[in-house]
């Protein structure tokens, strides 16, 4: 793969949350081959519509990624392919088992539920003041 080709797979990312950036440079900086792109959500350029249009909002609330097929992952998904690419898949290849994967998709819920007030941010409804479509 060159490093002018479509990424493999397209990471939206919180460049608010510290611990979002740490796993972002962790894989940018695995990533030799180029496969994978990152998205930073909270830049006030953030465009939904050219990310499969997952708003804001949404995006904020659970991680997503696009892989270069157009097919949408969530939560622990996007970390599996992620690592994947980067040669580091094997780290969640357990993610894949049924008891290993329920639990370990368990956890992400709590952390994505609790990611803003754990980072010391503010809550989603006032992040999205502003910037979230009425609904």
């Amino acid at each position: 793969m060159t490093g002018s080709s479509a990424p493999e797979l397209t990471v939206l990312f919180d460049g608010g949350c510290p611990l979002c950036l740490r796993e972002v440079r962790f894989l940018q900086g695995r990533d030799s081959r180029g496969r994978l792109a990152f998205v930073d959500i909270d830049a006030a350029d953030y465009d939904a519509e050219a990310h499969a249009s997952i708003s804001y909002r949404v995006a904020m609330g659970r991680i997503h990624a696009i892989a270069g097929s157009g097919e949408v992952l969530r939560d622990v998904a996007v970390f599996r392919e992620a690592y994947r690419l980067i040669g580091l898949g094997w780290l969640y290849a357990p993610t894949r088992w049924p008891v290993i994967g329920g639990a370990v998709d368990w956890v992400y819920g709590i952390w994505a539920d609790r990611r803003l007030q754990i980072t010391g941010r503010a809550d989603l409804e006032t992040l999205c003041r502003g910037r979230c479509e009425l609904s």
